[in-house]
């Protein structure tokens, strides 16, 4: 199992009511539960993708324990697969200094144990020796915490890092996170494209969070909306195109009260014959391709300066979170 140092401290401002029905996330966040853990099925999922990035480099997994993290044993036990260079993971504690585990190639990843480093400091991922490890590695695999997600981020692309992440779809609407995706520095994995998924989570939480489910062996679940894989390695969903085949008319699609946008309520609904600017969830990042649309910007933040000014209205009224889309012709 991978634990997932989540504090759930999600900004739940503009996303669509679908997901907010997902009470656990409030309910975590009010109590500050961190640990979640990621089921190997969903790693496996996502990391078949980019089996040719790993080849012959270094991963790191800087917020993974590797005495039981799930990312650890994907890539111990696909070690020789898919030809890595080398594996590190930092273990993190709260209190004292901690210790790094490292797989190097031409070690017998079946027979010989790992590595061992002894850390000065804890294993934070902000410390000087994870970042010492970082700038020495070239992809980053992990699930960060949520409530760190804009400084880990901005950690990565400091150092000019590739990465595949767990995160919450929400964040792409943080203002230091979507310039990154406006400009193709960032965009969402393979393998999620809606709807929830399922982490187990320590008994202590079980009569906490609503949605929790204990199963004849004792492991405890819940299931979390709204969660997606984070890259900026490239992937074959970035260049299918989206299907499209309604047609625009403006009794269908009207324009917003106070912007030249039309509005799209839903992604399957994007029209195939118009070519300004339309308003479409968030959602829409999951079947993005670059070279089919240029995204403008966010019905928020959708110009260069830093304060919030909602576009979004129609008919007097403010809807959820949109982004600002074009065809590219």
């Amino acid at each position: 199992m991978t634990v997932n140092t989540w504090e759930i401290n999600v900004d739940l401002y503009g996303v669509d009511r679908k997901m907010n029905t997902n009470r656990d996330l409030s309910i975590a966040k009010s109590k500050r539960l961190d640990e979640f853990y990621t089921k190997m099925e969903d790693i496996e999922a996502e990391l078949k993708y980019y089996r040719k990035h790993f080849e012959r480099k270094k991963i790191f997994c800087n917020c993974d324990d590797p005495s039981y993290s799930n990312f650890w044993i994907y890539f111990k036990q696909n070690f020789n697969f898919i030809n890595l260079k080398q594996l590190i993971s930092t273990h993190y504690d709260r209190e004292k200094p901690s210790y790094s585990l490292k797989f190097l190639e031409g070690m017998n990843i079946s027979e010989d144990n790992p590595i061992r480093t002894n850390l000065e400091q804890n294993g934070d991922f902000r410390s000087p020796e994870a970042i010492r490890i970082l700038e020495d590695s070239d992809i980053v695999v992990t699930n960060p915490p949520f409530s760190l997600f804009r400084e880990y981020v901005a950690q990565l692309v400091k150092y000019n890092k590739k990465f595949i992440i767990l995160g919450h779809i929400n964040a792409v609407t943080y203002k230091e996170i979507f310039p990154l995706i406006k400009e193709n520095k960032i965009w969402l994995g393979q393998s999620i494209h809606s709807g929830d998924r399922e982490f187990i989570i320590p008994r202590k939480y079980r009569g906490i969070l609503k949605n929790a489910k204990t199963d004849e062996s004792g492991i405890s679940t819940v299931r979390i909306k709204g969660v997606r894989w984070f890259t900026n390695l490239d992937i074959s969903k970035r260049h299918e195109k989206l299907i499209l085949y309604k047609h625009y008319n403006p009794e269908e699609y009207p324009k917003y009260d106070n912007y030249d946008a039309i509005n799209v309520d839903k992604v399957a609904d994007i029209p195939c014959d118009y070519d300004g600017v339309m308003g479409v969830p968030i959602t829409f990042l999951d079947k993005y391709n670059p070279e089919q649309f240029e995204i403008l910007g966010d019905s928020r933040y959708h110009d260069e300066s830093d304060v919030a000014n909602d576009i979004n209205v129609l008919h007097g009224k403010i809807l959820y979170r949109r982004l600002l889309i074009r065809r590219i012709q």
